[in-house]
């Protein structure tokens, strides 16, 4: 589609590239393609396996060609859709297809620097000059210099975090917020009838780091780590049974699964369970934890090995009482606790 689009527009004098995916270096030095996560137009609309396209004319450009372009960008869109349109559809049809016969889906992608492609670019010859206001080097542009040279493109990704598809998820009804944004989307789901007990992938929240700056109002988290399990848990009546098979395919796996970069809980829908609101008094817990201790040898064995092998832990007498209050049934099941389930 691309190399066709490009020739409708080079034949109406229009110039297009892929997102010029650099900052204060030179493009002639090569780049990588722009990676569209969900959180983007185009990310969001390859969840459903739909053709998207961000337009972003140059800046620089009067705004009357900037207009111009991206008019008759959208009429060789749809002139490309409607010629190709029998295709388009069972590509897309395939997609999903495929999709379904998976038995692992890929979360997050990294740039595979086995494989590039070549682009034909356009652009000006750049300098580095002494910065005036900064004394040190900046890049600048001698518009009165154009070229057209071949540029290493690397547009070819790999998966770098995968996760087994599951037959299908259970959230709690509680969680109203994430609810209603799957019911937006269209995601078929069926509330339970009665209490169940079913038996569940369970995720527990390892590790995760936090943007120290907002995004878009929201501190994100990242490098989120899980540890799975497997236990039989009661869901109520009225939480909600989601199937995967089904045209939201996509958009379930790359909300859902914490590891995700897009997930609801890398977007702090999931902060509550974070928090830690039941805790232990020393004086207290002191006298519980020996017997717990004298009642139990491997969990015995265990502290033991921590002191031995962890200086800072061993230093610590809060941390190690902490760590025994977490191995005890006093410690709040919700505490990290992911809670979507997973139907295996």
């Amino acid at each position: 589609m691309m190399p066709k689009l490009e020739q409708l527009l080079a034949d109406k004098q229009g110039d297009i590239t892929p997102y010029v995916n650099v900052f204060n270096d030179l493009p002639e030095n090569g780049f990588s393609q722009f990676m569209d996560s969900p959180r983007y137009s185009t990310g969001y609309a390859a969840l459903f396996n739909t053709l998207g396209m961000m337009v972003e004319t140059h800046m620089l450009k009067p705004y009357k060609p900037r207009v111009e372009g991206t008019y008759e960008l959208m009429k060789s869109m749809i002139d490309l859709v409607e010629t190709d349109g029998e295709k388009i559809t069972q590509l897309r049809n395939n997609a999903l297809s495929q999709l379904k016969s998976a038995t692992t889906y890929p979360l997050d992608w990294g740039i595979d620097t086995t494989k590039t492609s070549t682009l034909n670019f356009k652009g000006y010859e750049g300098t580095i000059l002494p910065s005036e206001i900064t004394g040190f080097n900046r890049l600048k542009y001698d518009r009165t210099k154009p070229f057209t040279k071949d540029v290493v493109y690397q547009n070819y990704f790999k998966p770098t975090t995968q996760v087994s598809i599951p037959k299908a998820y259970l959230i709690p009804q509680g969680w109203w917020n994430v609810l209603e944004l799957l019911k937006l989307n269209k995601v078929e789901m069926r509330e339970l009838q009665s209490d169940t007990i079913i038996t569940v992938e369970s995720y527990k929240i390892e590790s995760f780091e936090t943007r120290k700056t907002p995004y878009e109002g929201h501190y994100q988290h990242y490098n989120t780590k899980v540890v799975p399990s497997t236990k039989a848990i009661t869901f109520r009546k009225g939480d909600f049974y989601i199937d995967t098979n089904q045209n939201a395919f996509r958009y379930l796996l790359e909300t859902l699964e914490p590891q995700a970069p897009d997930s609801f809980f890398n977007w702090n829908f999931f902060d509550s369970i974070l928090q830690q609101k039941e805790g232990f008094s020393p004086y207290v817990w002191e006298d519980q934890a020996k017997e717990l201790l004298m009642k139990n040898e491997a969990l015995k064995s265990a502290f033991d090995t921590k002191k031995a092998t962890e200086p800072e832990f061993a230093k610590s007498w809060y941390a190690q009482l902490d760590w025994l209050h977490k191995q005890s049934n006093h410690y709040e099941t919700s505490h990290m606790q992911y809670p979507v389930y997973r139907v295996k």
